[in-house]
């Protein structure tokens, strides 16, 4: 099995020539010191997992020669990730983390406490890409731009239900068991919390479930990850049989 996976926005098929983005080929030539010949493993988010080999990589860019396919395409559970972006590090981590965990698409938003007014969605993207490659993972949720939670809920589709994080609620952790299953999101807030009228109406919303995370307040980043957890454990692909 190759150790070295990269994402390839192209369509892949056996025998197919497949070009290399500069950086691409820089990582793989200038940083690993892979030379034409040496196989490595990509994918597309489409069409699975495939065996590659190197043909050119320099500095300006390179190919690759598809071989064949080594596994299927594996798409996630039809779960969203809504947070309100914190500091730099820790938003790239919750980002990092919720790819790794298996979140189809992630929405920062801004709610009436978040810190931080802007983000690089670009950067969020490149961090998505990299967790994706380094997990084994055939599949990279797209991380969408900033946007306020109130627009975000102005168009909601009801038949998609949020498992609303609320740091207010802590006690027992929540059992997942009897939610019903289909399509989910997950919303976790600020390190401020929600406001009064935020909290108002998400309590007026039919489609909202709220939960605690167990008896202690946990930080935004921490809070992602465990309501992450408790979804898949439940509800999602990590479920035995």
């Amino acid at each position: 099995m190759a150790k070295i996976r990269l994402f390839i926005d192209h369509p892949l098929a056996a025998g197919q020539p497949v070009p290399l983005a500069s950086a691409q080929a820089h990582y793989l030539s200038g940083v690993m010191r892979l030379k034409p010949g040496d196989a490595i493993a990509v994918f597309n988010g489409r069409d699975g997992e495939w065996a590659a080999q190197i043909e050119q990589a320099g500095k300006r860019g390179g190919s690759l020669q598809i071989a064949e396919r080594t596994a299927p395409q594996r798409d996630p559970p039809d779960l969203w990730l809504i947070f309100a972006p914190i500091k730099k590090a820790r938003t790239d981590f919750i980002v990092e983390k919720a790819a790794e965990m298996g979140a189809a698409r992630i929405l920062p938003v801004q709610t009436d406490f978040t810190n931080s007014e802007r983000i690089r969605q670009d950067r969020l993207q490149a961090h998505a890409v990299e967790a994706a490659e380094q997990c084994g993972g055939t599949y990279v949720p797209q991380v969408e731009d900033l946007q306020p939670l109130s627009r975000l809920l102005d168009g909601w589709d009801a038949r998609r239900r949020i498992l609303w994080a609320d740091e207010a609620a802590a006690g027992p952790a929540a059992t997942l068991a009897d939610l019903p299953a289909g399509p989910w999101a997950i919303l976790i807030g600020p390190e401020g919390g929600f406001s009064d009228s935020e909290r108002a109406r998400l309590r007026g919303m039919d489609s909202v479930s709220r939960v605690s995370l167990g008896p202690r307040i946990l930080r935004a980043d921490t809070a992602a990850v465990a309501a992450l957890t408790l979804w898949q454990a439940e509800l999602g692909d990590w479920r035995g049989g």
